[in-house]
């Protein structure tokens, strides 16, 4: 990483759905402890929502779910007063980099995002282009800002190197060596996967049919206790070590998902319940999922009954970001050769 550039975080998530427990221990418990670390950027991420089915995207919906996601970040700890927190459409450079990098990136890189060949399945001629070059919109997301770290998901860590491949190309293309940073990716946590519930070999989705394969933000304690307690397992006492992992992917998902609650190792955690029953185990396990998210479910629902506050939170933190964009975008602009 070149000096040149200040060490700066940017990530986002979609309005789309509601957050389960698998976006708060994969993104936002990490979010919470870097922004103590380093400066933080966090962006809900509206236009990428777009490009979900287009039965999805209404107004109404974009805007109740662009409020809830905001009202997450707050409820898990993200402070807007030090941490931005905004809508990614409210800052305009990000649209406008975007097109500059679409002029950039090729489509053989695009061909090898395995990501839309999943979302688009066997019918990609009828996906949106949007869908298609989301990556790179989220390289413009990350690279306005010229954010240097961007804490990611495995499926999201391919799109991330495409933005430093495109990063690089600029600044080659138009003979500014270092302009853009290659920005790293952070991953971190013994759960940065959460698995369904209900299969554990899935990943734990906002899509998921059953309710029960999550556990959602919004869940109140009795809830998330019984899904817990409802969760898939399998006749044997839980694991003591790894080695009995092999075959068990619902018994590594809880135990890892423990661990992470508890700010502990899967190993401490085997330590401590290797051998037991999966219901003593479950009734641990809920009442510390209950101790950790039913608060972030009261905060969300204390700040989405003052929606205004929210816009304004929203509003502030926009104007923020565009402070940062703007300039470096203003720089693009006279790169390329546009005339201001």
């Amino acid at each position: 990483m070149s000096a040149t550039h200040p060490q700066l975080v940017l990530s986002g998530m979609q309005p789309t759905n509601t957050l389960h427990l698998g976006n708060y221990l994969g993104a936002l418990k990490n979010w919470v402890r870097m922004q103590n670390e380093m400066p933080c950027l966090f962006c809900v991420v509206d236009m990428h929502a777009l490009t979900q089915d287009s039965g999805y995207a209404k107004a109404d919906d974009v805007r109740r779910a662009t409020r809830e996601v905001t009202a997450a970040y707050i409820a898990a700890g993200v402070e807007p007063a030090r941490t931005p927190i905004f809508a990614q459409s409210a800052v305009a450079q990000h649209a406008e980099l975007a097109w500059i990098f679409n002029c950039v990136a090729r489509l053989g890189w695009l061909d090898r995002m395995t990501q839309f060949k999943e979302k688009s399945g066997k019918h990609k001629e009828r996906s949106s282009v949007g869908l298609y070059t989301y990556p790179v919109l989220m390289a413009a997301d990350i690279l306005v800002y010229k954010a240097t770290h961007v804490p990611v998901g495995e499926d999201q860590k391919q799109h991330l190197e495409l933005a430093r491949d495109i990063a690089q190309k600029f600044n080659n293309d138009f003979g500014v060596p270092d302009f853009f940073p290659l920005p790293e990716p952070v991953i971190t946590g013994p759960a940065t996967r959460v698995m369904s519930l209900r299969d554990g070999t899935k990943k734990m989705s906002k899509t998921e049919e059953s309710d029960n394969s999550r556990i959602n933000l919004t869940d109140s304690a009795e809830v998330i206790a019984q899904k817990i307690r409802k969760a898939k397992t399998d006749p044997l006492p839980l694991p003591a070590d790894k080695k009995e992992f092999e075959g068990r992917p619902e018994a590594e998902n809880l135990i890892n998902i423990y661990a992470a609650l508890a700010d502990t190792t899967a190993a401490t955690v085997m330590g401590e319940f290797g051998g037991r029953q999966f219901s003593e185990f479950k009734n641990a396990l809920a009442d510390l999922t209950v101790a950790k998210i039913a608060p972030i479910a009261d905060g969300m629902r204390r700040l989405l009954a003052d929606e205004a506050e929210l816009d304004r939170i929203l509003k502030e933190s926009a104007t923020k970001a565009r402070a940062i964009a703007a300039p470096i975008m203003a720089e693009v602009k006279r790169v390329v050769g546009f005339v201001s």
